[in-house]
This record gives C-alpha cells, structure tokens and sequence, in this order.
C-alpha cells in the first residue's frame, strides 16, 4: 500500500475489512438458510407422514391414491415415498425397498426420527414414525416411513444464499460509494492546502492560515515552524553574502592594486616595500574571510551537537601556549591561572577553539599593542566554567561594552586594521553553547570571559 494515495488507502481499509464482513454474513446467511430448509421441509416432512398414517389407517392399508401423490408432490416439489410396516414388522403397503436406518437408531413412540439416506442411488430425507393403532386391521404398532428426494431444499438453501449474496453486494457497493464520496469531500480541505501550496512562489516563506482541520493543525503548525526557521535560515545567508561582499569588496580590490603596483616598481627595494604591503593586505584579507566564516558557522549551528565533551583546561592551555610563542617576540607576557575542580563540558571543541583564539587575539592586538600582559584565566565552579582574557591595556568604555559585540563594531580609536568580528563570534559561539559572553571587571586593563554551563551528570 506504499504507493497508494491517501484516499485510496481510506477506502481500501475501510472496504476490505467491509468486504471480509460481508463475506462472513453471507457464509452465517447460508448456514442458517440450509437450518431454516431443514427445518421447513422436516415438518413438511412429518405432516405429510401423519396424512399418509391416517389415510392408509382409514382405507386399512390400501395404497394411496394416485391422486394424493400427484398432490403431495406438486405441493412438495419433490417426490414421495412411503412404507408401512405393522406389529412385528409385517409390510402393510407403500414401497418395499425402504431406506436403510443408521446403525443402532432408536425409534421412539409418538417421536418422529429424521435421519439423511440413500434411495434410488438419489440423497433422500427420511421422516420414521412409531404409533399404536387400535384397529382390527393392524391392532398394535405401527411403523410408518415417509422419504422424499432433496432437491428442492437445496435448490431453496442456494436460492437464499443467492438472495444473501446480492443482498450483500448491493450493501457492499452501496458502502463504497458512499466512503468514497465521503473520503473526497473530508479530504477536500487537504488538497486545497495542497494546492495552496503548489502555488506559492518559491520566495513565499509566509505562514499558511488556511482553515484545516484540528487532525492536520499540528501539521500545519510544523509547516509553519520550518517556513519561519527557512525564512530566518535565508535572511542570515543574505545577510552573510551581504556582509562578506561588503567588507571584501575592498581589501581585494586594494589586493588588486597593490599587485599592479607591484608590477611597475621602478626599483627593487621599491618592489620588496610594495609587495610587502600586498602580502599584508592579504594576510588581513584571510584573517577577515576565516572570521566571516567562523561568524556563519557560529551562527547557523543553533543546533549543534553537545555530545562530545570538551576538557576546557587543556584545550585553553593549548591556545594560550602557541599565543605565547607567537606574542613573545612581541614584548607581551603570557601567563595562564586555573581555580577549581576541573570538570568537561558538552560542546563543538572546533568552536570553542574559535572563541577563546579570538579572546586571546583581541587582547594580543588591542590591550597590548606596544607590549603587556596578557592572562588566560579557566575558572570551575559546581555549574559552569568561566574562560576569561585580562590584558593590560586601557580597557573598554563602560558605554561600549555592550556594543562591542556587535559584527562589524570597531571603536574610534582602533588603528588596529581589525574587521570587528572577534567578539561577535565569542558571544555567538557561548550562545550556541547555552553560556555567555561579557566584558567582565577588571582592577586594571581589559577583561573579557565567557560561562559555559557544566552538565550536572558529569
């Protein structure tokens, strides 16, 4: 049934456990018309026993009349045959060649005995009889067996069951227009929200607010969900495009003019300067792709998956090592603190490596331009772990703290050459991660961290 439509799998388990019904009607139907048959024709049966008892009794054993046979098989439909015995089993009259009787029956007084034989090498049902008769012809009991040929109690059954069958199919038929046309006119507020739905544009991402029934309102409410989650998905992809365009448009168009300069150097020393600042400018054209990058993946990893446990502590001490190697020569101090229980946390250790490099490059490049200190501090306590970067450069303006997570944020007095996404991909990457990220207090300089929770289990 797997590739039926939804109609026609309506229609087809309701119909064939119909159909099956009705079948096991018509089989009771049957047996009960071959009860009522027998049961109609046995007391046909034994009338006519008694009739022909009393009309052999009255003519003392004459054989009945043509006549009465003519009427009892016009009657009857089928023909009739009889056999009278008297006391001591002495023939009387009617047709020698009787129906054997089964083997050990027992023909009561004043009860009738039915039983099924064979006569004429023709089924037959046979009707015994057992009275006393107080008459001087026979004086004493008298055994009487009436057979007739079963045709037309079959011909009867079959005609009831044909009756059943009809019945029946007509019942069945009758039933599957009526579901069918039933199922149509249910489903009709289903192939309208289809149909509504073939026929928006692929830019139409609007929630559906047709009138559906409560069975399919979950559905739609799903349908809903995801045109909302594709509509956010597309105006982040926008939004990035956007963005990358934007702020690529001119590092690579300065990457494109310093080339050319480079091709018209008028000396060698003049070559080596000029291609020395293209190699800069494509240095910080690649630092502002890898944090585009990092910025959307960041952001359209909402559900990303937490099940890989991070040790923090060594992942940060990492970090801060291949800092250290690469600030020294710079005249900045590196130090790394950790307080604490040391406890895993659930995450993307690839994202996490992200935020706290961007942590420490901030305050590499803005806290300690001309040299300082900068300290990687990883801080445990029963529900979460702190990650936090000092450095001992002037600090951030109380009124910029916030915005300094902003994309693209950069304050006035940075000279830096930053592209302003650092932050914004350390507040991003806390997010995903159920934490959070801020400027935290700081005696003096600059201090940023972000709190990731800790699972309770681990």
């Amino acid at each position: 049934m797997s590739g039926l439509s939804l109609r026609s799998r309506l229609f087809v388990l309701i119909i064939l456990p119909l159909t099956a019904i009705s079948a096991l009607a018509g089989v009771a139907r049957f047996v009960m018309a071959e009860e009522t048959s027998q049961r109609l024709y046995d007391n046909t049966l034994l009338a006519v026993a008694l009739t022909i008892s009393r009309d052999v009794v009255l003519s003392e054993g004459d054989v009945l009349t043509e006549q009465l046979l003519d009427s009892l098989t016009q009657a009857l439909g089928d023909p009739v045959y009889y056999r009278i015995e008297g006391p001591e089993g002495r023939f009387v009259t009617g047709y020698s060649d009787a129906p054997k009787r089964p083997e050990g029956a027992e023909v009561l007084s004043g009860i009738p005995f039915f039983y099924d034989a064979m006569s004429f090498e023709e089924p037959v049902r046979v009707v015994t009889l057992r009275e006393f008769i107080a008459e001087p012809q026979f004086g004493g009991w008298v055994t009487v067996d009436v057979w007739q040929t079963v045709n037309q109690r079959s011909a009867l059954s079959l005609s009831l069951l044909m009756q059943s069958v009809i019945l029946m199919a007509i019942v069945v038929a009758a039933a599957a227009l009526l579901v069918w046309f039933g199922i149509n006119r249910g489903l009709r507020p289903l192939l309208n929200l289809r149909d509504a739905v073939a026929q928006r544009s692929p830019d139409d991402l609007g929630p559906i607010r047709r009138t559906v029934p409560k069975e399919v309102r979950s559905l739609v409410a799903a349908m809903n969900s995801l045109f909302a989650r594709l509509s956010e998905a597309f105006t982040l992809r926008d939004a990035f495009i956007s963005d990358a365009a934007h702020q690529l448009r001119n590092p690579v168009a300065a990457i494109q003019a310093q080339a050319e300069a480079a091709t018209t150097a008028p000396s060698e020393e003049e070559l080596r300067v000029r291609v020395e600042e293209l190699a800069e400018t494509a240095r910080r054209t690649g630092r502002l792709t890898q944090q585009l990058l990092s910025m959307e993946k960041a952001r359209g990893r909402a559900a990303i998956n937490k099940s890989q446990a991070v040790n923090v502590r060594a992942l940060s001490e990492t970090l801060v090592k291949r800092f250290a190697e690469r600030e020294l020569r710079r005249g900045v101090s590196v130090s790394f603190q950790m307080s604490g229980e040391e406890r895993p946390v659930l995450g993307d250790p690839v994202m996490l490596s992200e935020a706290i490099e961007n942590l420490l490059d901030n305050a590499g490049k803005y806290g300690c331009p001309d040299g300082g200190e900068v300290e990687l501090l990883v801080e445990f306590d029963d529900s979460e772990v702190v990650v936090r970067v000092s450095d001992s450069g002037p600090g951030i303006p109380e009124d910029q703290r916030e915005r300094v997570f902003d994309r693209f944020f950069r304050m006035s007095e940075d000279a830096s050459g930053g592209c302003g996404l650092g932050l914004a991909i350390v507040r991003q990457v806390a997010e995903v991660h159920g934490g959070s990220a801020r400027v935290a207090e700081s005696t003096g300089g600059g201090a940023v961290e972000i709190r990731l929770p800790i699972p309770r289990h681990t």
